[in-house]
């Protein structure tokens, strides 16, 4: 054969195996749930089945998830050949709600979405839940069928054109965030890009996002809204936003959230994401995180970059709130179990504690700190934050009172002897007794100018590698 013959079928050869072994992107899937119940039961319906717009944008080398995160989760099994193709664990306001005094008084429904890359074939559609000692169990199934002529393939409402803010490469091997913005008039549409660079730049210069940077793409939508600014009932302001973002949720003051999910994800629909942050363009303290669902702040607040971190993290890598003295929604489990978000623990064997490997060696456990000292000062600033919240005050006193106290927490935990210590400090997901974190102080327990602590850099990069690949 002449060497210019094989040289071409050699590349031919090379070129068809490529192709074999780069199956064609698929496109993207969402089942659209009402989850409806009380504090005792919980139900769920199908609203509608939606092919997105867009290719799916996740990693095709890791469909399964391995990480064992979020109170559901859902498989997508094949029917003809019975494997599991595609996981996700996640979390839902259902999921919170269900565990407040209201869902001990009435019934709600909450709308909620799966979203999975378009199957070759039917699939069963298995949503799980943990137990009350946190093992999966099924709740509820769904056949889907791709080629059902059900399926909504309807362009959704126009988010107007998408802002590239960070791009390193195809979406299928970066984790792909979608800053969303809410609240934004088409005038306001410059402030959008500002505010969005400006804390996704905040985001990068923390670890281990940092150090990972080149491993994301960060895409922003904004659709223009009538009225600049969203929803805030305590005050009597209400706005129709968008993407119907609001604080108070759950009648926590500082609680956004959205409750609009066929918005939400109509308007998401049209960038790649596998995360989403709605910003929300407003100056009042809040925000909110939930796994696998959304990260929302407020823009123009003076803590918003610490919010906006914090409550990724929520989001991105389901890490568990780590403050214990401020007021929350949430009613205490009946049964203390260990908490399947993995920076805090119940520390009930100390042996088998689940970051024993980062603990610092000599470190007693559970670890002590100037826990009494720390309680005092939060019951006097906790009065006061709620005392300006009944009042009405102005935010800039809010302000002032959240630099008191970080000045004061600083100073404190820099005096503890541990303060350096990887161990089991005790005050965690919102309970003073029974519940640890990883070290004295880090992004998701105070407002303090610190790092996240090594146990949550860990979580964090662990969700960074399901997503992304060389």
């Amino acid at each position: 054969m002449p060497q210019s013959l094989l040289t071409w079928v050699l590349m031919f050869v090379l070129v068809i195996g490529m192709r074999v072994a780069r199956a064609e992107p698929a496109g993207t899937l969402r089942i659209d749930l009402f989850h409806t119940g009380t504090a005792t039961e919980e139900h769920f319906s199908l609203a509608r089945i939606v092919r997105e717009p867009l290719l799916w944008a996740g990693n095709p080398a890791r469909p399964i998830d391995d990480t064992n995160l979020g109170k559901y989760a859902f498989d997508v099994i094949d029917r003809a050949s019975n494997r599991v193709v595609y996981s996700r664990g996640y979390a839902s306001i259902y999921g919170e709600w269900e565990t407040t005094d209201e869902a001990r008084e009435r019934t709600r429904s909450f709308e909620e979405s799966l979203r999975l890359p378009v199957p070759e074939g039917p699939v069963q559609v298995v949503v799980k839940k943990r137990d009350a000692t946190n093992a999966f169990h099924e709740v509820w199934s769904l056949l889907v069928n791709p080629a059902d002529q059900a399926i909504d393939r309807s362009t959704p409402p126009s988010a107007g054109a998408i802002l590239p803010l960070v791009t390193n490469g195809d979406s299928s091997s970066k984790v792909d965030l979608l800053i969303l913005g809410d609240g934004y008039t088409a005038a306001e549409r410059g402030k959008f890009e500002t505010d969005a660079r400006r804390l996704v730049d905040i985001l990068f210069a923390t670890s281990p996002f940092k150090e990972r940077r080149a491993d994301f793409n960060v895409w922003g939508l904004c659709p223009p809204a009538t009225e600049s600014g969203i929803s805030r009932p305590s005050t009597g302001t209400w706005r129709r936003s968008p993407v119907g973002a609001q604080y108070d949720a759950f009648g926590s003051e500082r609680y956004v959230l959205t409750f609009d999910n066929r918005a939400f994800r109509d308007y998401a629909s049209q960038a790649p994401y596998d995360v989403v942050e709605i910003l929300v363009n407003g100056r009042t303290y809040g925000g909110g995180g939930i796994f696998n669902l959304y990260a929302t702040v407020a823009a123009d607040s003076a803590w918003a970059p610490y919010v906006f971190v914090h409550e990724f993290g929520h989001h991105f890598a389901a890490l568990a709130d780590e403050y214990f003295t401020s007021d929350v929604a949430y009613n205490p489990p009946a049964t203390r179990v260990e908490p399947w978000e993995p920076n805090v623990t119940a520390l009930l064997d100390a042996a088998s504690l689940k970051w024993k490997d980062l603990v610092t060696p000599g470190t007693p456990l559970p670890t002590p700190w100037n826990k009494g000292t720390f309680e005092a000062m939060q019951k006097d600033v906790q009065a006061r934050r709620r005392a300006i919240r009944a009042a009405n005050r102005p935010e800039d006193e809010m302000d002032a009172l959240f630099r008191e106290e970080m000045a004061e927490e600083t100073k404190l935990f820099a005096a503890d002897p541990q303060h350096a210590a990887v161990g089991a400090f005790e005050g965690a997901n919102y309970e003073p007794r029974g519940y640890y974190r990883p070290q004295i102080d880090c992004i998701m327990f105070t407002r303090n100018p610190v790092p996240f602590c090594a146990v949550c850099k860990r979580a964090l990069t662990r969700i960074i590698d399901l997503y992304s690949r060389p």
